[in-house]
């Protein structure tokens, strides 16, 4: 591992080298690599964040996060209230010059929903779709849905007459290992191109000059360069090698923040990190599964010191969470928002009453590459559990190893961040987590849990167009999460951004979701 972090690290060096020189050139290095250059192959915020800036939806998220027009000009809703016809932005073309019309619309939702996506859950009421003329488009749902334009902020629209000469029209899959030409090559219709990319060491893009929108940015080519190590990201920060990291280490904040060359800019990501717990009825030893039992959960609960987590681990940065959603997010009652408290002689009696054995052996999942001092806090987490005489066997690795053990329900516990992306709503979470796996439901349901009853809220909840009967059905729907402990929420882990002094305006967003195209250097060419 020492060898292949080296590796890495000189890769990551080769990479700034290896720079070109531009009158405005961003150079953000990121944590980790994008997963793909297909924004459909997998449910990572971070791959579908940097891909925003090659591919659009028919509306997107404002400065302020409200919802405006972007390839749909405007909307309607129909008499029958389950179809809604978009009217489409005219003159709009790909990147390779073909023009965008209401044929890429269907082809592009019967991708992303297609049985094989792992998207489809990003458009659960989605039925089917239909050009009208050229320039609209309508598309039926299964009911009456009133989340359907927060869904389409990130569903992104694709060429199909691109898509067809390349054998693209089927959703690729990074989490199954599906791959296609889309995997390594784009054609959007966003701001910035796709210029080259090497996979793992970087990814250039380069200014888009015939965008539709009027650009707020001053940037000709934006560098992505992954930097798996926090110390080497620090270093390249100093020294001007890169000049935005959206993962500045949480440690080593008081020494960027005192570089005369460097701000950081802080703030609590809307994302809550949770601990699961698959429901089958073996663990991964072959062993009886005893975390099936909420009283089992309970006592892994009981026995993690939050409050030492989020000041050692997290460095006070964090904001330690009882729910599953954070406070900004529609759906959130203070009243859920409460803790269990740390009592490992408490959780050793309801161990005991679980029937677990001394020195229960099973695996703890988490990843190298994907949440805030993940590897840190799940150490913490499994040396907790040790003490109250368990045996976890922490298994840290890269998303490219973990995600498909998790989702194949190969691993006993999981680490998972949910930001609730791109609905900024609790249904989001509801439906994608804690629904029964079935259809688009569920699709991160890697538990395998299945409740009835939260189940029938959930569905009430996303047919209910009134607002404030809307949320309090999804605040029911959350009090059950809670009283099963189907997840621990650990925390909103700290959003921390750094640039150097080249650039002039980074807009901070509560979601974590850089914008390159509001961004400014210091040198306005």
């Amino acid at each position: 591992m020492k060898i292949r972090n080296l590796l890495l690290a000189t890769a990551a060096v080769a990479a700034f080298a290896g720079t070109a020189h531009a009158e405005n050139v961003l150079k953000w290095g990121a944590n980790r690599d994008i997963g793909s250059l297909d924004p459909y192959s997998f449910g990572d915020s971070f791959t579908i964040n940097v891909l925003n800036h090659v591919y659009e939806g028919l509306v997107r998220y404002n400065k302020d996060l409200k919802i405006e027009p972007a390839l749909a000009e405007s909307w309607e809703v129909l008499e029958d209230q389950i179809t809604w016809r978009f009217k489409l932005r005219e003159g709009v073309t790909f990147h390779n010059g073909n023009p965008f019309t209401a044929a890429d619309v269907v082809a592009s939702l019967t991708r992303v929903s297609d049985e094989t996506s792992p998207l489809k859950g990003n458009l659960p009421a989605y039925v089917s779709s239909e050009v009208v003329d050229d320039f609209t488009v309508d598309i039926t749902l299964n009911g009456t849905y009133p989340l359907l334009l927060n869904d389409l902020t990130n569903i992104h629209m694709f060429d199909e007459e691109w898509m067809t000469e390349h054998d693209a029209l089927k959703p690729t899959d990074v989490g199954a290992g599906t791959e296609g030409y889309a995997t390594y090559n784009a054609n959007g219709t966003g701001p910035f191109v796709v210029e080259s990319r090497q996979p793992d060491a970087k990814t250039v893009f380069v200014v888009n000059p015939d965008w539709w929108d009027e650009p707020q940015h001053n940037l000709d080519r934006i560098e992505l360069t992954p930097v798996n190590s926090a110390a080497t990201r620090v270093a390249a920060l100093l020294s001007g090698e890169i000049s935005f990291t959206e993962d500045a280490p949480v440690q080593d904040l008081p020494r960027l923040a005192s570089a005369p060359n460097v701000e950081v800019l802080e703030g609590v990501d809307l994302r809550t990190v949770m601990i699961g717990f698959p429901f089958r009825d073996t663990l991964t030893t072959g062993e009886p599964n005893p975390f099936a039992q909420k009283s089992a959960r309970e006592a892994l609960y009981k026995a993690i010191d939050l409050d030492l987590i989020q000041q050692r681990v997290m460095r006070g940065k964090s904001r330690t969470a009882g729910a599953v959603i954070a406070p900004a997010i529609p759906g959130y009652t203070e009243a859920l928002d409460t803790l269990p408290g740390f009592d490992p002689d408490a959780s050793r009696a309801l161990l005991a009453e679980a029937g677990v054995p001394e020195g229960l052996e099973f695996e703890f999942n988490c990843l190298s590459d994907g949440l805030v001092n993940e590897e840190q806090f799940c150490q913490a987490i499994a040396s907790m559990w040790s003490r109250i005489g368990l045996s976890p066997q922490l298994s840290v690795a890269p998303r490219a190893v973990q995600s498909p053990k998790r989702t194949n329900g190969q691993t006993d516990i999981y680490t998972l961040g949910w930001a609730t992306l791109p609905l900024l709503d609790s249904y989001s979470p509801l439906l994608q987590i804690f629904h029964s796996k079935e259809g688009n439901a569920g699709v991160f349901n890697w538990g395998g849990w299945s409740y009835p009853e939260l189940d029938k809220l959930i569905q009430a909840a996303g047919s209910e167009l009134d607002l404030d009967a809307r949320l309090a059905l999804q605040t029911e729907a959350l009090q059950i999460v809670k009283d099963e402990m189907l997840m621990i929420p650990l925390h909103q882990q700290p959003m921390a951004w750094a640039i150097t002094d080249d650039v002039a305006e980074m807009p901070l967003f509560p979601d974590a979701k850089p914008r390159l195209w509001f961004a400014r250097m210091a040198s306005d060419s």
